[in-house]
């Protein structure tokens, strides 16, 4: 069965049909850059052209930075703060046509993650780290996603850890990998003394093998400490899967 996907960054918009019972993409995934703003309307109508050019008619999931009930976003990370109050699922279903299904982006790619990649088998307390524009954080406690976590918001030396550990951060303030994982450290320090966590999963750009590899070893974690399998797909793949198991509800 394939759903449509889509992950909606800061800085790009991203989407494919998806296998949900494979988990790998259907057809080369389209990434359209985010507009500037990141304004619900304007964000709406850029998925709107996206589907129009899949020639997509089914149902879609889709992931955005902001904590979701109910298709309704609570809060809003690195987009405009319009989209605080506004019913996502139905601004995107107005605008293409189409049902949807909206979740927070860090839940959808851990939920792949969990499903599909570096997360099957695991038990216990597992923490999922999407490192990009943003830090994304999505936990589960035995399979069970605690949904809209937002443990890349609190404070750290003075700043909002995102503002200090990011992979955004890293490119701006143009560091090098050593200097960068001991900011990371520090992080992962302070939420493992939040959290008796079993497992670490870290996500987005960085977890490809050509990254990793450059700061992984660098880090150290009472928590089993690993690097996404699905990386940039992660998103895409956890939206359609939420929107899939949605249709199966009904």
């Amino acid at each position: 069965m394939q759903i449509f996907g889509i992950d909606v960054g800061g800085s790009g918009i991203k989407g494919a049909p998806v296998d949900i019972r494979t988990g790998r993409l259907a057809a080369e995934r389209l990434r359209i850059p985010t507009p500037k703003g990141a304004r619900p309307k304007a964000v709406a109508s850029v998925v709107a052209s996206m589907l129009d050019h899949f020639g997509w008619q089914g149902p879609v999931g889709c992931g955005i930075p902001a904590r979701v009930k109910q298709g309704v976003a609570r809060t809003a990370a690195n987009i405009s703060d319009d989209w605080i109050g506004t019913d996502a699922a139905r601004l995107f279903s107005k605008a293409s046509k189409r049902p949807f299904a909206v979740l927070n982006d860090a839940d959808a790619a851990a939920l792949a993650e969990m499903h599909f990649g570096a997360g099957r088998g695991l038990q216990g307390v597992v923490l999922m780290l999407t490192l990009g524009t943003g830090i994304g954080s999505a936990l589960f406690v035995d399979n069970a996603l605690v949904p809209n976590t937002e443990f890349g918001h609190f404070w750290l030396r003075g700043r909002v850890a995102e503002q200090y550990a990011s992979d955004r951060v890293r490119k701006e303030e143009n560091l090098d990998w050593k200097t960068w994982a001991a900011r990371m450290q520090e992080y992962l320090t302070h939420l493992e003394r939040l959290l008796d966590i079993d497992a670490i999963i870290l996500g987005g750009g960085v977890s490809k093998p050509s990254r990793s590899e450059k700061f992984l070893h660098l880090l150290d974690t009472k928590a089993q400490l690993l690097t996404a399998e699905l990386r940039n797909e992660a998103g895409i793949v956890g939206a359609a899967l939420t929107a899939g198991r949605l249709i199966a509800d009904q």
